[in-house]
This record gives C-alpha cells, structure tokens and sequence, in this order.
C-alpha cells in the first residue's frame, strides 16, 4: 500500500509541475519573438530554460514513479537532491550580499539619499562592470521610471516635493544628490551652477536632459542595489517556501524510490 501511496503521490505532484512548465515555456518564448527593449531581451532565455529544465524534470519523475523505472527515479532524485543544495546555497548567498546597506536620512526631506560604499563588494562590482551597467541602465531608460517620476511631480512646489517620498530609484537616478545644492526648477529640472563638485562627483555627471538625468551617477547605481536587496528579500522568502516543497517531494521521492527497490527483492 505505502508503494502505490508514494508512487502516485510523487506521480500527481510531477503532472502538476509538468502541467506548469508549459505556461512556463509559452511565455519564454513568447516573449523571445516579441522581445523589443534590452530588458525583455535578457528575461526570455532564463524563463525558457527554466520550463524546459521543469518539464524534463518532472517527466522523469511521472514516468520514474508511474512506471515504475528505477534508474529514471535514481536520477530524478539526484537532481532533486542538487536543486535543494543549490537552492540553500543560493539563499545564503543572498542574504549575505543584501544584508549591507541602506538609505541615508535627510534632514527635512521626505525621502533618502543612496552611497555606493554602502553596500557589499559584491554588488557594487555588479553595477561598476561597464557593460552590466548599460543593460541595466536601458532597463531603467526603457521602463520610463523618470519620465513618470517627472510627470508626476511637475507640478510641485519645491517645499512640496522635499516632503515627497520617493523610490530609491527615483532619489538616486532622477534627481540631483543633495550634496550637489542645486536650485529647484522642476523634479528634473534644476539649476546647476558653474562650480567644481569635489565631494561628490554625481554633481558633474547630472544632466536636464530626460535621457541622461543622473543614469550614470554613482547614486544611481546605489539606488538600484537598495530597490534589488528588497526585491532579493522577498525572492528569499519565496525561495525558503520552495525550498521546503522540494524537500517534501524529495522524501516522497525517496520513499518511492526504497519502495521500488524493495518489491523487486
């Protein structure tokens, strides 16, 4: 009884996970051919490898447990047993990584301002690397995150808009650091002055222009690694949920696999 009970068990879970895959894999490459920005450019492949690696995956296990195959079961375990290692690994990882940094308080402003220095090594090499800033960057471009920002506050006093609470990206890549002193003409719009920025070089780099703004100032890149630490910690809980469905099918899998062996002896 405890064979059948596994075995169908492990059964329905991988039909279900294969039922999953596909929604999975019609997205990828869905989005592959109707791909146009940079940012949907980068999603398509991962999305596709991970519905085929699901589908194959789960396969193995519907037919390893269903039919009866032990070398199928064999490996559909090991795999198991490799995602769950991966998935503690990567977890800790990222808790490592996220677990440095946050925004600093302005004194009568309503939102923060973002350094670099302040986050891990890690991540900081991440958004330095020239070329994973240009993608990131026509992501930020693409997504019109200051375009919205400015039309939003346009109309804003500047005694209005200190009081206004903005998104790390937002403070750091649409808008002057406070360093920088400049004079309040609109959300993007501010008046520069003729001075030499030595304590913070973002001064020199921001720019009025809709296109530019303060994309590559080093704020900016800290304002991207605080939005994705709070993203990661989310993706952490998610990944912990996972973790533990994955060890549960894992035992049912391994339960399956002892039963299997057992009735051939």
């Amino acid at each position: 009884m405890s064979f059948r009970l596994s075995n169908n068990l492990l059964g329905i879970l991988n039909f279900v996970t294969f039922l999953l895959s596909i929604p999975i894999l019609i997205a990828g490459i869905w989005l592959s051919r109707k791909a146009i920005t940079e940012c949907e450019r980068f999603l398509d492949k991962p999305i596709i490898v991970v519905g085929v690696f699901l589908m194959v995956v789960s396969l193995a296990g519907f037919v390893g447990a269903c039919c009866h195959v032990k070398w199928l079961l064999w490996l559909y375990l090991v795999v198991m047993f490799i995602l769950i290692v991966l998935g503690i690994a990567g977890t800790i990882f990222a808790f490592v990584v996220t677990n440095k940094g946050a925004g600093r308080v302005l004194s009568g402003k309503g939102y923060k301002e973002y350094r670099l220095g302040d986050y891990s090594n890690w991540l900081q090499k991440r958004v330095s690397d020239e070329n994973n800033w240009f993608k990131i960057k026509s992501c930020l471009v693409d997504s019109k995150v200051c375009t919205d920002f400015h039309n939003q506050h346009m109309n804003e006093s500047v005694t209005e808009f200190y009081k206004v609470h903005l998104s790390a990206i937002q403070s750091g890549c649409c808008k002057p650091s406070n360093d920088c002193q400049f004079t309040f003409l609109g959300p993007t719009n501010w008046t520069k002055g003729n001075g030499v920025f030595i304590n913070n070089a973002d001064c020199n780099t921001w720019s009025n222009d809709l296109g530019t703004l303060c994309f590559d100032c080093q704020a900016c890149k800290a304002g991207f690694i605080d939005n994705l630490r709070s993203s990661w910690k989310k993706v952490m809980v998610v990944n912990i949920i996972f973790l533990v469905c994955l060890i549960i099918v894992y035992s049912v899998g391994c339960c399956a696999f002892s039963n299997s062996r057992k009735s051939k002896s």
